[in-house]
């Protein structure tokens, strides 16, 4: 989620946290929860969650192009003793036209 731009008034970014360690799970957390047991192949109770989304964020230099955005999301969870991360991205991958980026190595995930 690295090098967005939101000097021009374009995108928004936001949170929302979750607090599950003894309250019903809302439908997200539920999701979650079956993400990483479906992954991972293991029994996973989420304590806390944390989902960060990036909505229509510009590159950096937003100066440039304003036009093409990414709507990105990672989510944060954690059992208190396991801790995960979900990198969500917007059907069609990469909407930053990579060319133009000042990096030449540009991924999308992580490494």
């Amino acid at each position: 989620w690295d090098n967005a731009d939101f000097s021009r008034g374009v995108g928004t970014t936001f949170y929302q946290e979750f607090l599950t360690l003894n309250t019903a799970k809302p439908p997200f957390v539920l999701d979650v929860e079956a993400k990483v047991r479906r992954y991972l192949r293991s029994s996973y109770s989420a304590a806390w969650t944390l989902k960060i989304t990036w909505e229509k964020a510009p590159a950096y230099a937003a100066r440039t192009d304003t036009r093409r955005t990414n709507t990105y999301q990672a989510v944060l969870t954690t059992d208190g003793f396991r801790s995960y991360i979900l990198m969500l991205y917007q059907a069609g991958g990469m909407g930053w036209d990579y060319t133009r980026l000042p990096a030449t190595s540009v991924l999308i995930g992580y490494t």
